[in-house]
């Protein structure tokens, strides 16, 4: 089986040819404002305009714990919204990581990047804001994206 690739850079710009999918966590309150969207939205306008619809939607759509969006934002590269923590401050329900969800979630990311033949990058996702640990995190990217087969690079920002 193979691993995760860990390099040093920045996840909005993946390494390597082919599709790629830069995946990462979101809330379910439709907040949008800090953390590793705001590079994404450096980049691209179109995720953030996605899930902003999406979540006002939500009435609408599977906008919720557990759930993906996909968004196209160059010929070759998508950004996958994934929503994975409740709400966003850290209480007396503890964090607002949900690891189930990010599981979730990453299944339907693998299913989106085997469709694509694509491989997925991102930060140590649901481990900044969201108050995750990569030790919970990294076996359900092992389990749900290297298992199957789909090559998972891991961003860490900074020299």
């Amino acid at each position: 089986m193979s691993e995760i690739a860990y390099v040093r850079g920045d996840a909005t710009v993946p390494l390597g040819k082919g599709v790629k999918v830069i995946a990462h966590v979101c809330n379910d309150i439709g907040g949008w404002g800090k953390g590793f969207v705001l590079a994404v939205s450096r980049r691209w306008p179109e995720p953030e305009a996605a899930y902003r619809a999406w979540h006002r939607d939500r009435a609408r759509n599977d906008f919720g714990l557990g759930a993906a969006q996909f968004v196209q934002v160059e010929r070759y590269v998508w950004v996958a919204n994934l929503v994975g923590q409740r709400g966003i401050r850290t209480g007396s329900k503890g964090v607002p990581v949900r690891y189930e969800a990010i599981d979730a979630a990453l299944g339907l990311l693998a299913g989106k990047a085997a469709g694509l033949g694509a491989s997925v990058h991102m930060p140590r996702i649901g481990c900044g804001l969201a108050g995750g640990k990569w030790s919970r995190v990294e076996p359900l990217v092992m389990e749900r994206l290297v298992k199957p087969g789909i090559a998972a690079t891991v961003y860490d920002h900074g020299g």
